[in-house]
């Protein structure tokens, strides 16, 4: 009996409830475990007590290295700290050695980086970037045919500061012209040589998908006036030869056709003594090269899209009609022979 009434007080204790006083903690449960700790000291591994700031060298290659973080605001802080730190003075380091860091962020996910890295790229000195467009552009076009919009507006930012930057060392590059064409006839959905049934059907379907895309027809716009601009700095009229027609006084009618050439290689284009060319990857550093190649690959499609765009209202109709005038005007002068 006696067994009996302990157990069942022992059963009852359990499911009593404690009476809290006023000024005492709660008890604690029978399975608590401490967890505090007390450490007599704390070690920093690099720590440094130096009372002298670093360096900006040691501060701007620091700051480049951040531009690889996974932390979005890392790497818009950082680029902001480049942009300062080149505007105000000279770059500690090589202009190369930025171009390397900064042109995967092109393509980054983030806006405020894209928007950030435009800042710094309009920084940069003009000199430098001259000698590393081929580096840039790859990236560009990576841009330019990004599943994003953004990323692609972006990228066609960057191609017209490059443009205004560099200009005719942009376009005679090696593998530039011819890829970059392509590249823009491909975002456009103009083909070569395709029936005029055929190439309306696909302006049709093309111009649905811009409707539903985001953005409308404000990103084919903007593609439109970077194709204008790369269109007239590759076979638009060049400066110094109009300067030359200027000075030509009778009898010296078109002396400078008859002068010696001004760069290297004149007739490299004939390719008289020297391998099979890849025609993507030769550099076109004449303006003539450049006209036969655009006529040879380009010309037909621009011609027959330009037709159908120039039907479309709006500001799609007007860049287009801009964009027709640059074509009419850079292959005004172009020589009808085969390239």
């Amino acid at each position: 009996m006696a067994a009996s009434a302990k157990k069942k007080r022992e059963k009852k204790k359990d499911f009593q409830k404690a009476k809290l006083k006023v000024g005492k903690t709660k008890a604690k449960p029978d399975s608590f475990t401490s967890t505090n700790f007390k450490a007599k000291s704390i070690v920093l591994n690099q720590q440094s007590l130096s009372t002298l700031a670093p360096s900006t060298a040691s501060q701007f290659s620091n700051y480049l290295s951040l531009l690889t973080s996974k932390s979005e605001s890392q790497r818009r802080d950082a680029l902001a700290f480049l942009t300062s730190a080149i505007s105000s003075r000279p770059p500690p380091q090589p202009v190369p050695v930025i171009v390397e860091k900064i042109r995967p962020l092109l393509l980054d996910g983030s806006q405020p980086v894209r928007q950030q890295l435009n800042k710094l790229l309009r920084v940069l000195p003009a000199e430098e970037v001259r000698s590393n467009t081929g580096s840039l552009i790859l990236h560009i076009r990576a841009g330019m045919t990004h599943l994003s919009s953004d990323v692609r507006m972006t990228a066609l930012d960057a191609l017209e500061w490059l443009l205004e930057t560099a200009q005719k060392e942009v376009v005679s590059a090696a593998g530039v012209w011819v890829k970059t064409l392509k590249c823009f006839l491909g975002l456009f959905g103009w083909q070569q040589h395709r029936k005029s049934n055929e190439a309306a059907s696909k302006w049709s379907t093309l111009k649905q998908i811009r409707i539903r895309s985001a953005g409308g027809d404000k990103l084919f716009v903007r593609q439109l006036q970077t194709f204008t601009l790369f269109v007239d700095v590759g076979i638009g009229s060049p400066e110094l030869m109009d300067s030359q027609q200027s000075l030509n006084t009778f009898p010296f009618w078109h002396s400078y056709e008859h002068s010696f050439p001004v760069r290297s290689n004149p007739y490299g284009y004939l390719n008289l003594f020297g391998t099979p060319r890849d025609e993507e990857s030769e550099a076109y550093e004449d303006r003539g090269d450049r006209q036969r190649i655009f006529k040879k690959l380009a010309l037909v499609a621009v011609q027959d899209g330009l037709e159908l765009a120039k039907q479309e209202s709006g500001e799609v109709g007007r860049v287009a009609a801009v964009l027709g005038r640059a074509v009419e005007k850079g292959m005004a002068d172009c020589m009808d022979e085969d390239v």
